[in-house]
């Protein structure tokens, strides 16, 4: 199997911290390395177009798109953050190839350092009052699981 990882470089510190979850996420999943492009874009809204363009090429199982949208005093966070949701599941369902959505939307810097968290970065817990995570990690076990579902159906 391969994958495909696209990141937003906006809010470099967490897009980084969610792709070396994302990596770890692989490894843990016994998917070697080479079998894991990464792709860098400028923000949240490319990563569906990116996203397209690797499933046109039919080279991979799977992609991940990471990115991290904060909230500030405009209503431009709205506007990315549904453009980035809506144009990553448009792209799976016209693509029929799982298109993750790693993309981080919080009101915080500090609720996206949580969610990003490098220490977490492993398989995650869900013991009662965590607040830790990184979603860059179960975005790529959530891509290996929808790989292998898919070729459960001979697709």
């Amino acid at each position: 199997m391969r994958f495909a990882i696209v990141r937003s470089r906006f809010n470099a510190p967490i897009t980084q911290a969610l792709l070396d979850g994302a990596r770890r996420g692989f490894a843990d999943a016994k998917i070697e390395a080479d079998l894991v492009d990464d792709y860098d874009v400028p923000g949240a809204f490319e990563l569906p177009l990116a996203a397209l363009w690797l499933a046109q090429t039919k080279k991979y199982n799977a992609i991940v798109c990471l990115g991290c949208v904060i909230r500030g005093q405009t209503p431009h966070f709205e506007h990315v953050a549904r453009a980035a949701a809506r144009g990553i599941a448009d792209v799976a369902l016209r693509t029929g190839t799982p298109v993750i959505f790693g993309v981080l939307t919080t009101d915080t810097l500090e609720q996206a350092q949580a969610r990003a968290d490098a220490a977490a970065a492993s398989a995650p817990s869900h013991a009662e009052g965590e607040t830790r995570s990184n979603k860059g990690y179960e975005a790529a076990q959530s891509a290996v699981d929808m790989a292998l579902l898919r070729r459960k159906f001979d697709i």
